[in-house]
């Protein structure tokens, strides 16, 4: 898979391998001399033995590791998409991430979600682009019924941006803020240069090493497209919290523009330091959208009414933009960014290159120097969530323990039989514990009264019979 490898390999051995241009004399039958191609294998099977043949089988498989040469770390995430996990190559020692390719049936082979993530990371080389380093394979076992699987090999990131704005522990900086947006948005322009569309762009996707760079990353939904041709794209891309008005309201004619809305949305979320446009529903995220964008008209977006999805709108309250007035502390250049990436028109919202040219990257303080950034503990979305879970679990748990003490040190106390009187005086079940019964007696002494049997049914039950 490596094209590096490949293109090394092709490039010094192409006048040393034995192929349909190799040439050699033959007669005809009118006696006229002529050349023809020669089999590299005319014996009808390969040389094995040949050190020719040993080199070409070893580069086979150029790219595709085995599974069994790398050792499993902790997860580092989890969806519908399948697991990521950190490793280390057992003979480098390099520190990389692998993701599993979910395959719901294997007998059609490789998802094309998959063939095609695989196929866009493979054209893509820019330093704030995720690149794929290596595919490792673990084959399966008929014999054990082990099914195989196939993992894409990345580069280890310390971070995502989710999991640090969910530290406490970590606080950005106006520079260092600029730093991470002016490389996204180097990062997106490349990307729609190559007329490529990511279609998942939120915090979580956006890894960040200690070294101060980011990177774009998880191009599950992500496809090649062409404006000349508007074809038309599912609307079922973008998680909704970064999903844009033309989405949620059904347009499929869509462009590089929903991937700018979401860009808007994070910048938003780095400087709010959460999610700014957490909906439950499609429809809570649309009225969220209009309560802080203002609701749409043919001057903010036009052909809004032709969608399909405006009826379910047309019952929302009407309310104004209020954008610049709920991020007004952050600074006048921020502000003005934020609210030309979350326009409501796409026609009209900032493209990635137009955002780098804004006067926010371009006045004190400038974008941080990537080496003076501090270093952090790891921090991913996955784990910082299920470190809040086991911590909250952990915090009802105590507090059920507490009231359970303090209520009651002895479990057996608040117990009752209905047979027993003394149990009903409030005795404990130490204090009888401590009075062994007198063996002389009889297990059923005369003092045990059974409880009475129920009233026989009145006449009115039996007439009913």
């Amino acid at each position: 898979m490596k094209r590096s490898a490949d293109d090394s390999y092709n490039d010094q051995h192409d006048s040393k391998r034995p192929s349909s241009c190799v040439i050699s004399p033959s007669n005809t039958s009118n006696g006229a001399s002529q050349t023809v191609p020669v089999s590299p294998y005319l014996g009808g099977s390969p040389n094995t033995a040949s050190p020719l043949y040993k080199q070409r089988d070893s580069k086979k498989f150029t790219g595709c590791s085995r599974f069994e040469d790398y050792e499993i770390d902790k997860k580092l995430g989890e969806g519908t998409f399948g697991e990521v996990h950190k490793a280390r190559h057992k003979t480098t020692g390099e520190i990389v991430a692998l993701k599993r390719i979910l395959m719901h049936n294997e007998k059609e082979g490789v998802p094309i979600t998959a063939l095609r993530e695989i196929k866009i990371l493979k054209s893509l080389n820019h330093p704030n682009v995720i690149n794929l380093t290596d595919m490792a394979i673990l084959r399966g076992n008929r014999l054990h019924r082990q099914r195989g699987a196939i993992y894409m090999v990345f580069p280890y990131m310390d971070h995502d941006l989710a999991g640090l704005l969910e530290n406490p522990n970590v606080s950005f900086t106006v520079p260092q803020i600029k730093l991470y947006m002016k490389q996204l948005l180097e990062g997106m322009m490349y990307l729609h240069n190559n007329k490529i569309l990511h279609r998942d762009m939120k915090a979580a996707n956006l890894l960040i090493n200690n070294q101060g760079i980011l990177k774009i990353a998880d191009f599950g939904l992500a496809r090649p497209y062409d404006v000349e041709l508007q074809k038309e794209y599912t609307n079922c891309v973008v998680t909704r919290w970064y999903r844009p008005p033309e989405l949620l309201m059904g347009e499929k004619k869509y462009t590089t523009a929903i991937d700018m809305w979401g860009i808007g949305c994070v910048f938003g979320e780095i400087l709010k330091g959460k999610p700014m446009l957490p909906g439950n529903s499609d429809l809570d995220q649309l009225d969220r959208i209009f309560r802080l964008c203002g609701s749409p008209s043919e001057d903010s977006m036009p052909g809004w009414r032709d969608l399909p999805g405006c009826e379910n709108i047309k019952s929302f309250k009407f309310s104004v933009r209020k954008l610049r007035e709920e991020f007004e502390r952050y600074g006048a250049h921020a502000v003005d960014l934020l609210d030309k990436l979350l326009t409501l028109d796409p026609k009209k919202r900032m493209t990635a290159r137009e955002a780098l040219d804004h006067d926010y990257f371009w006045h004190e303080p400038l974008p941080a120097n990537p080496s003076d950034l501090p270093v952090y503990e790891a921090s991913h979305e996955f784990n910082r969530r299920r470190q809040k879970h086991d911590d909250k679990n952990k915090d009802l748990s105590s507090r059920q323990s507490n009231r359970n003490h303090h209520n009651n040190t002895d479990p057996y106390v608040s117990f009752r039989h209905p047979y027993d009187s003394k149990r009903h005086s409030g005795s404990s079940y130490q204090d009888r514990r401590e009075k062994p019964r007198d063996s002389s007696l009889p297990r059923s002494h005369s003092n045990y009264k059974p409880h009475p049997l129920p009233p026989k049914p009145t006449a009115r039950y039996e007439d009913e019979k």
